[in-house]
């Protein structure tokens, strides 16, 4: 079971956008998943009048492998781990650091 989830806020631990911090839009197949603002890449886009696409170029987010980034902890502002714990209203995730809900 994968700790991060789509909307969780997490830090790159490594590679050239190290530190920064971003919000997950989605996961893709295997271990990467979309950040956004972290991993930008230009992609040369041809025009396509009839889906009414404009060509040039355009700047996307890349995918990032999970083994890159960390949970950033707002309260501590530095990147934590997750636990799992279950309790009376079913499960909930907390960082190891503070005890703290995410």
């Amino acid at each position: 079971m994968n700790k991060l989830r789509a909307g969780d806020e997490v830090i790159v631990i490594s590679g050239k956008d190290k530190g920064k911090t971003g919000i997950i839009n989605k996961f893709l197949s295997g271990d990467k998943c979309e950040v956004a603002g972290i991993k930008m890449v230009k992609k040369h886009q041809k025009p396509n009048p009839q889906a009414n696409i404009q060509g040039g170029i355009i700047e996307k987010e890349s995918p990032i492998h999970l083994s890159n980034i960390a949970i950033y902890n707002k309260k501590a502002k530095k990147a934590d781990k997750v636990k799992i714990e279950a309790n009376e209203n079913g499960k909930k995730r907390i960082f190891k650091s503070d005890g703290k809900e995410v």
